[in-house]
């Protein structure tokens, strides 16, 4: 664990985030939430969170209550894509990356399948 300036662990702020995230998508009854650890996959995030909007404006409606939940518990403003057209939202708050889809682009893009394939030996040769 390496502390942070404020003496706030690094581990502790992710798995704060990681709850202020799934707790806000819950909140706006986004549909089949999944949390994908990638952790030592990628050097993207620690998390990667994929939600389900009913609609456009279902989609909107999550990724806004979202980005409010992030701002008011003090984890920064994150950066935002699609949110103009809502058939996917892409909130990437540094350590947690959220996707927000309308379900048939969901299943379109299955990015839940890709990342949760397992890992490959490190001398597997391709």
């Amino acid at each position: 664990m390496v502390p942070s300036p404020a003496g706030i662990s690094v581990n502790d702020a992710v798995s704060r985030a990681i709850k202020t995230v799934l707790a806000s998508l819950e909140d706006s009854k986004a549909e089949n939430i999944v949390s994908i650890d990638i952790q030592g996959k990628s050097s993207l995030g620690d998390y990667m969170v994929v939600a389900s909007g009913r609609s456009h404006r279902h989609v909107s409606a999550v990724a806004d209550h979202l980005l409010k939940a992030l701002k008011d518990a003090g984890l920064g403003t994150a950066r935002v894509e699609g949110l103009s057209g809502a058939d996917w939202v892409l909130i990437d708050s540094g350590d947690i990356i959220v996707h927000v889809f309308r379900p048939e682009i969901r299943e379109f893009y299955n990015l839940e399948k890709m990342w949760q394939a397992p890992d490959l030996e490190e001398e597997t040769l391709h």
